[in-house]
């Protein structure tokens, strides 16, 4: 061997070490953005249990609904449907699932049209009451009859209106951090669908990372927490990114124009509202209107103006927890969700 190719070959050496290394790292610390990419339907992404597809016609189009169904191991305790927020699809509910199906409960987890597995539509009339009459229809399909309904973040704007229209198969709400407990367009300025398509299209890995760290997960980050970001970073990582940041974006409409909260006192079924008060969740918080002084997202403080609507709800508070407690302590989550389903 030549003295040139030698040193050529420990020179590749090393650098494939370093770059083995680095990548070792970044692992560990669960801050590697080089995850896989995924199609507009996460094809390649593996849920924690099987999927299955209803099949449907809404607003002239055929759609197809993923969702996760586990039957009751206890016929009595009846079913619970878990519902997502934007950020994610249903697989992130695997814990809650897994341990509310091994106390006997059954489980549906259903990914909403625009979201996971599902029909991903762009020319749709995205609102919380056709999601909630598309769920619906999916409990009819199922014949379940009444369910407990635990909804997340932009979840818990769906429950609300699920329990509101449907209180007849609503046993119990429970809203975990939902987002929707201010009217957001009162304090901050209208932005429309293109807005909202620019903002969505431009966004990167870091990004999701940063957000979440901030909001979700008090500046921290690990491979739990980066197990449940890997599907939305893995789409926009994806060849059909364009499309969904629209999809998004219409999401986005809808959180803004959808407000839910002057309902709260005709709730005419239990409701729990689950908070993580360290939580700062505040859509529109970049363009409030002029001389508006009031703060979004004070999760510590809301608490106490919606038992100001409703006195009747149970609201507990889970102190140094930010937007996912099911998430970031999913034992005291756990705990929480136990104690107020049999009280329900």
């Amino acid at each position: 061997m030549s003295k040139d190719k030698g040193i050529y070959l420990a020179i590749l050496l090393l650098a494939t070490v370093l770059l083995t290394s680095s990548k070792s790292v970044l692992s560990e610390r669960g801050q590697n953005t080089d995850v896989q990419s995924y199609d507009k339907f996460l094809t390649n992404y593996t849920y924690p249990f099987e999927v299955y597809t209803y099949s449907f016609s809404s607003q002239g189009k055929d759609m197809k609904m993923a969702y996760m169904y586990l039957k009751p191991k206890k016929p009595q305790m009846g079913f619970i449907t878990l519902l997502h927020g934007k950020n994610f699809n249903g697989s992130y509910w695997d814990e809650t699932a897994k341990f509310l199906h091994e106390k006997g409960f059954g489980i549906l987890v259903p990914d909403q049209i625009g979201f996971g597995k599902s029909s991903k539509p762009v020319d749709y009339q995205y609102t919380f009451e056709v999601l909630a009459h598309n769920t619906k229809r999916l409990l009819e399909f199922l014949n379940i009859e009444s369910t407990h309904v635990i909804g997340h973040s932009m979840g818990g704007m769906l429950g609300s209106r699920f329990a509101l229209l449907y209180p007849d198969l609503t046993r119990h709400l429970i809203l975990v951090n939902p987002i929707g407990l201010e009217n957001y367009l009162l304090y901050s300025e209208y932005k429309d669908v293109d807005f909202f398509y620019q903002k969505e299209s431009k966004l990167t890995s870091a990004d999701i990372i940063s957000y979440q760290k901030k909001y979700y997960y008090d500046g921290k980050w690990n491979t739990k927490f980066a197990k449940y970001a890997n599907p939305l970073i893995g789409l926009i990582n994806g060849p059909d990114w364009k499309e969904l940041a629209k999809i998004s974006a219409l999401v986005y409409d809808m959180i803004f124009t959808g407000s839910v909260i002057e309902e709260f006192p005709y709730f005419q079924v239990p409701v729990t509202l689950v908070l993580g008060t360290r939580d700062r969740t505040g859509p529109g918080r970049n363009w409030m209107k002029p001389n508006v002084t009031y703060e979004l997202g004070r999760y510590d403080k809301l608490g106490n103006k919606i038992k100001s609507y409703n006195s009747e709800i149970e609201v507990i508070e889970l102190k140094d927890i930010g937007h996912a407690p099911q998430i970031e302590d999913f034992d005291g989550f756990r705990k929480v969700l136990e104690d107020t389903i049999e009280k329900n």
